[in-house]
């Protein structure tokens, strides 16, 4: 019988990622990528001493109190742990831990291109192009909005929207952002601090969010929030999808309030919202913000670290619960 932790990896990472596992620990690994549901999360953490789970895997009140006793640690492979009842995990001894950091870049590479893809009409074009429909050219042809110059706003000023914030900059951006506290003069870099939400939204001819879902988050862009964006906006959203209203969503986007929307996350995930599909103004992808071979690397080595701390009797550096 092995002396090393056991650990089930539910999701197929990277190779990289499988080997330096399979080297330290007894891991139970899935290479089919099959999804589990709550009654595979609960049979699976009986036979486990821990596990590496992704957003996928939900870890609810109801599941948290079902889990085996064996169970000593979740360490996730993603930053945000809205899949996760802390509170629930922590009352029953169960570590937490995250990713942050490593995925910075990524997300906010995936942000940028959904802005300026957005912004220059370009899935409509693609669409065009695919379709063999492009017959004609004037000067009022696809013409969209310029993103050089323009004010973006920021809501959520941590590590992503930081490096979105440097992104901009390159072009000629002015950068507004709301937070929870100012950040000090060497991140702020020259952006301009909003107290009030509201007041950032006002400004924001671009808008991006980049903070987590929370229960205070929840349903944070609505119909009232879309409403006070000057006319003609673009909204960016690769943080999380619950904290849009997507039927207000769709409503800004019909009605001119707002030009377009880029979108990575959504409420129902997989599969996103179907009704998003029939508006040309609407540019998506299916949640690959921090989906580069690098990140993955650097996300699944980050979660075998916390792991190797929490076994080797040391706090976990990213701990969250």
């Amino acid at each position: 019988m092995s002396s090393k932790p056991r650990l089930w990896i539910s999701r197929k990472l990277s190779d990289a990622t499988e080997a330096r596992a399979a080297r330290d620990y007894d891991v139970v690994l899935n290479p089919e990528d099959r999804a589990f549901d709550a009654e595979g999360i609960i049979a699976m953490s009986g036979d486990v001493d821990a596990i590496l789970p992704c957003h996928s895997e939900v870890f609810s009140a109801d599941v948290t109190a079902r889990l085996a006793g064996r169970l000593k640690i979740i360490a996730n492979h993603s930053v945000g742990v809205d899949h996760c009842d802390l509170a629930a995990l922590k009352a029953r001894g169960i570590v937490v831990t995250n990713t942050p950091d490593v995925l910075s870049n990524a997300t906010a590479e995936i942000a940028f291109l959904l802005l300026l893809g957005a912004a220059r009409r370009a899935p409509e074009g693609d669409r065009m192009l695919r379709a063999g429909n492009w017959n004609s050219w004037s000067p009022s042809f696809m013409v969209g909005q310029e993103v050089t110059g323009k004010r973006l706003g920021i809501v959520g000023m941590g590590r992503v929207g930081q490096v979105m914030a440097r992104r901009a900059r390159g072009f000629d951006m002015e950068v507004h952002y709301y937070n929870r506290k100012r950040l000090a003069p060497e991140l702020e870099a020259g952006a301009v601090f909003h107290e009030n939400l509201d007041d950032l939204l006002a400004v924001s001819q671009f808008l991006s969010l980049h903070c987590p879902a929370t229960p205070e988050t929840k349903g944070l862009m609505n119909r009232e929030r879309f409403a006070m964006l000057p006319e003609g906006a673009i909204f960016v959203n690769t943080a999380r999808g619950a904290l849009v209203d997507e039927n207000a969503l769709i409503e800004a986007l019909k009605s001119g309030r707002l030009a377009a929307a880029g979108l990575d996350v959504f409420q129902v995930e997989p599969g996103g919202n179907p009704a998003f599909a029939a508006l040309d103004n609407i540019f998506m992808l299916p949640h690959i913000g921090s989906g580069t071979r690098d990140t993955r690397d650097a996300m699944g080595f980050r979660a075998l670290d916390n792991l190797d701390a929490f076994f080797a009797g040391r706090e976990p550096g990213d701990r969250v619960a």
